[in-house]
């Protein structure tokens, strides 16, 4: 259960890409809509644009290179970068690398997928991959899940989705910046809710408290 009462949440955001959710997430904390400061970013690729847009608003970067890291290295750095920047909340925002969660962050790491989950996730299940498959599916809506992040691949209990229509002429393209136009505001509102001490984790379900 989210417990979390005064102050800004202190974030940690893992990338592995071009970072647009996190800078969603920066220019709603300059705009004062986001109760939250963002204390490091983490990429697994030295070539993430997502480190330049962290710098660019002066924050700090980290790179664990997955590739050629054992597992448990991999995810021993991690809990190490996380736990020294006395993190809150860890807000995976196209994080594609796997790391075990430690019990001390179970229910303090939440994930987005641009898919109404349990649908079109998984390993493999990434990027416009997601989106191509949907189409292909012959799926009528999609949408985006904001979850708490688990030690299986976009998996644990639901905290937002919100839908969007699939349209006859969709592209990959298309239908991403449909997508990301939610993804925009659902992780953001679980941010809040988060930073409220209002989610309280249930078995699989997450009650969003009044």
């Amino acid at each position: 259960m989210s417990q979390h009462a005064v102050g800004p949440l202190r974030l940690v955001v893992p990338l592995s890409g071009g970072g647009t959710t996190l800078q969603n997430m920066i220019d709603l904390i300059a705009a004062g809509q986001l109760p939250a400061t963002v204390e490091l970013v983490i990429a697994s690729r030295p070539d993430a644009y997502g480190l330049e847009r962290a710098k660019k608003a002066g924050i700090p970067t980290l790179v664990i290179p997955r590739k050629g890291t054992p597992p448990e290295e991999f995810s021993r750095r991690m809990h190490e970068a996380i736990r020294s920047a006395k993190a809150d909340l860890v807000c995976m925002a196209g994080f594609l690398s796997h790391w075990a969660i430690p019990d001390d962050y179970a229910g303090k790491v939440m994930n987005i997928h641009p898919a109404l989950l349990p649908s079109f996730g998984g390993k493999g299940y990434y990027g416009h991959r997601v989106h191509e498959a949907v189409i292909n599916f012959g799926c009528k809506v999609s949408g985006c899940t904001v979850h708490f992040a688990d030690n299986v691949y976009d998996h644990g209990p639901i905290i937002i989705q919100r839908c969007v229509p699939v349209l006859e002429d969709d592209t990959a393209d298309t239908l991403a910046a449909r997508v990301f136009k939610q993804e925009c505001v659902a992780y953001p509102e679980a941010i809040r809710l988060f930073a409220q001490g209002r989610l309280k984790i249930e078995g699989q379900r997450v009650r969003i408290l009044p």
